[in-house]
This record gives structure tokens, sequence and C-alpha cells, in this order.
């Protein structure tokens, strides 16, 4: 079983209906490590849906955050913004520089990350949680949780081996400048928490409303109870021993509900760079990754992943592998009923995942195929820069028969923006050169030299196929006595440049018999 319908059904065993949520801090750009926590929660999500298991999927945006400091994307004007919710402050410029015209901060990240979502097939209830408090329902939460502020204390202190400061309070009031530092509570008269700010302002703020919040153990542990959360995948920060996790089950008990089961998820590494991090810089943001992957891919990488096994996220080399693999799964589907058990696990969890990768629920994974390989692709791509080049060439081949699909479209636009990023492969790209020069021919022996001239001659009788072109390579290495091997580079270096690159026969086979015929005769 797939870990998404285990989850599914282990919770229709304790629940009759469902509460699927995620969470985010909308505090900068953000990136596809935080797809991680959101495909998880949306595949359960769907899973329960598939099961006819009544599911619901929200999206919390934590908005009454506070700005935590000036962000290297921020100029120092941020810095008189430090402890206001993030509702309250004005969106950046491209410079950094506040725009008082450019609505809050929290929907300027937002809203572009909203949009990621749906293309790739996520569309969650999405709750603003300053509307939460807004509204007026955390007002009961605060309450009991300034009632049992001792016990939610040393909770806090136990569990996490943290201290608090002795003036710690269940709720932060927003003081007289907008923000929630230095203010300090003074005394609580249902519904009002008064205070004195850091400037000597005395004031009281109304739990009904949103001038104030809870700290974030406090918080995230109320709106399970607020929301009916049955699941809410948590990252290994929080979900370590003594995280906010652990905190959160006994607080959510206090306050009067039930806590959801914990469940704990790797994060998403870049591959070779390490956990993404906003603050770092070390990111690809969920736009930048869906203009060079295929939603459906993207949403692979996550569904064939156990969720405590982390992710190396590469748009390089193995990209190539991952989109073959997924293409020849989606192809050939695992099938069988005389397999042993470890087999059938195999054959059930890919059969799962690539029932959730795709972008509509209940869509035939067969209409996401483009039927030619990602490494095939790159190539046509790259030597010829005119689309329906492209499709005439996949016709030829046969890998098409008439016009391409829709997967077949988007996977050529995405491979171009692939190509022109810096993340495409080096050793994948093709230059392919008008002849080649002194010295690379240098670099070669007598006995290539002599190669390249009989494949010359072989390769103006041949028929254009790439099966005859690979005989010729055949051929033309007995006749000489090179081995395989050189002859190959001795090709890579005529056309390329280098002594690698992607199948020789393929790019022959594309660039025609004439061009190919003409860069021999320039060079030899």
């Amino acid at each position: 079983m797939h870990w998404a319908d285990y989850t599914a059904k282990r919770l229709s065993d304790e629940y009759e209906s469902q509460v699927i949520a995620s969470g985010i801090t909308p505090s900068g750009e953000f990136h596809i490590g935080h797809l991680r926590e959101i495909l998880t929660a949306e595949m359960i999500h769907r899973a329960c849906l598939d099961a006819d298991i009544k599911s619901e999927y929200i999206f919390i945006v934590d908005s009454m955050d506070p700005l935590r400091r000036v962000y290297s994307f921020l100029s120092e004007d941020y810095q008189k913004y430090i402890g206001f919710p993030l509702v309250n402050i004005p969106a950046p410029n491209p410079d950094g520089t506040p725009n008082h015209e450019g609505g809050n901060y929290a929907d300027h990240f937002l809203k572009p990350f909203l949009e990621a979502l749906r293309e790739i097939g996520v569309h969650p209830k999405v709750v603003m949680n300053h509307g939460t408090y807004e509204n007026g329902e955390f007002a009961e939460k605060i309450d009991l949780a300034i009632k049992h502020k001792d016990q939610i204390h040393d909770i806090i202190e136990k569990i996490s081996g943290r201290e608090l400061p002795e003036n710690w309070f269940p709720y932060n009031p927003i003081g007289s400048d907008g923000s929630m530092d230095g203010v300090e509570v003074t005394r609580y008269e249902k519904p009002y928490v008064h205070w004195k700010d850091r400037h000597g302002v005395e004031g009281k703020s109304d739990t009904r409303k949103a001038d104030g919040k809870m700290p974030w153990r406090v918080d995230w542990a109320a709106r399970w109870g607020i929301h009916s959360i049955t699941c809410e995948p948590a990252g290994k920060d929080h979900g370590a021993a003594g995280g906010s996790f652990d905190t959160g089950i006994p607080i959510c008990e206090l306050l009067g509900d039930k806590p959801p089961g914990k469940m704990v998820y790797e994060w998403i590494q870049l591959k070779g760079s390490g956990p993404m991090s906003s603050s770092s810089g070390n990111t690809i943001g969920p736009i930048e990754a869906l203009n060079l992957v295929p939603p459906e891919i993207l949403r692979y990488v996550i569904a064939r992943t156990k969720v405590k096994k982390h992710i190396d996220f590469d748009t390089g080399p193995s990209l190539f592998e991952t989109a073959d693999e997924y293409e020849r799964l989606v192809s050939n589907p695992p099938s069988g009923e005389e397999l042993n058990k470890k087999k059938k696990v195999a054959r059930d969890t890919i059969t799962g995942a690539l029932r959730l990768s795709q972008v509509n629920r209940g869509v035939d994974a067969s209409l996401s195929i483009a039927g030619v390989s990602f490494r095939h692709l790159a190539m046509l791509a790259q030597i010829k820069s005119n689309d329906e080049d492209v499709w005439n060439s996949l016709n030829k081949s046969q890998h098409i028969d008439g016009r391409p699909n829709d997967a077949l479209i988007g996977r050529l636009s995405r491979m171009r923006n692939w190509i022109n990023s810096v993340h495409f492969p080096e050793d994948a790209r093709i230059k392919i050169q008008e002849k080649m020069d002194l010295n690379t021919r240098e670099k070669l022996t007598e006995k290539q030299i002599q190669f390249l001239l009989i494949m010359s001659d072989k390769l103006k009788s041949c028929k254009w196929s790439e099966k005859e072109i690979s005989e010729k390579i055949r051929e033309a290495t007995k006749e000489t006595e090179v081995s395989p091997r050189e002859g190959y580079v001795a090709l890579y270096m005529l056309i390329l440049g280098v002594d690698f690159g992607p199948r020789i026969a393929s790019i022959i086979l594309e660039l025609g018999q004439d061009i190919t015929i003409e860069i021999f005769s320039k060079s030899l």
C-alpha cells in the first residue's frame, strides 16, 4: 500500500471525516522544499477521497506571524517593522524598499506561491490565520491558555528543555507602534489583555480580534482544535523530540481538544547543497522549478518517496533518469498477481505514486506521457531551434504519429527553459562545430583521423537512419583497428569539440546528411 493510502486508512479507523492541514509563514519567497509538506498533506487528502473517505484539505497561512528580522532581500527601512504581523507590513519593492501602494507583505509572497500550487494540481481551502483571529475563533483558546498559563509554561519547559522568560505569557499583544516586541502584559480581564509597551504606552488588546497572537507553540496547538484537524504532517524540525509537535499535543489536550497523530516528514535538499533555506539563498522557487520540470514529474518525486526519507532534488543529470523512469512506468505499469510479498509492496507503491502524481485527480496517467525520452528531447531541442522541426524529426523517427500531444508540447517548452538555465547539465549540452579546429585535431591519433576519413566516405552512401549510422561506425572502427571508444571520441571531437556527449549517432541523424558531410569535409 502506498504511504498516502496507508495513512488514509489509518485515519479512517480513528475519525469519520478528515481535515488534512499544512501551513506556511509568508516571510519571503517560497522554495520547492515547502512542497514536501504541502504535497504530503494533499496526497493524503486525495487518498482519502479515492477511498470514499470524507476529507477536506486546508492550507493555513501564518499571516499573523511577526517579521523577525530584516532579511537579506529587504532594505533597512524594514527595521521599523520588526515584530509587526506580516499582514500589517507593506510589500517590498524589487529593490527591497517598502511599497506602500503594493498591498501587504504576506499577500505579496503568497500569491505567486498559490499560483504555482494550482499549476501542480493543489487546490486547498486557504485559511489566513489573521482572519481566524479577527473573527474571534481564537478567543476561547486564548482564554483557556491564559487560565492554564502556568501548566503550559511547565509543559514547554519540561518537554522542549527551553527556559522561558519569567514574564512569559501565552498571548502577545500588539503595542502602540504596531509591534509585538517589547510589550509586557500587566493583567487580563476577559476579553481584554492589558499591556504596557516599550514606549511606556499602556493599552489593551481584545482577544476576539487580531490585536495580538499566541506564541507559535500555543497557536499551533490551538488551531488543531479550532479547525478540527485530524492530520498535519510536520517537518523534522518541528517533529523532532521536544519540538513544537511534542509540546503541542498536551497543550491541545489542555485546551479541550484531541490532537492529530504525529507524522514527521524529511526535507527536500538541493543535491550537493544540503537542505533548502530561504535565508541562505540555497533554493529553487516552485515557479522556477515548474518552468523546468513537468508538474506530474515534480509530484512523482515526492509521491514515490517514503515520508521519512529525505529527497535530493536535482535539476541536473538525474532529472533525465527521473523523467524517463516516470515515462517508463506509466507506459508499462507494474502488474501481476504471481508475486512475492516484497514485489507486491513495490508494485502497489509504484501504482499509488503514479496515481497521485497526476495534476488532476482521477485522470488517466497515460495522458501525461510525452512518448519521447528526456535525453532525446534535450538533444533535439538543442539542434533544432524551431518546434516544427522537432515534430517533423519525431514523426520521421516514429516517436509520434502526426501532431504532438499536450504533454509533449509542454515538455519541449520546459526543455528549452532548462537548456537556457544554469541547471542544465554540461555533459548534455550540445554545441555543433562548423569544423574541427587545429587544436582539437592535434588531440587525435593518426588512426582516429583515418577512422574519420573512412567514416566520411561511408556516410556519403549511408541510408540515413540511426541504425545504419551506428552500423557504419562499427564498420569503420574494425577497418581502421581503432577501439570503439577511440572511434566515438573522434566523432565527438569532430562534431562537438569535446570527447563525450549524448548519443552521437542520434546527433548525426538529426544534423542531416548534408550538414554532417560538410563538417567532415571542412575538418579533414
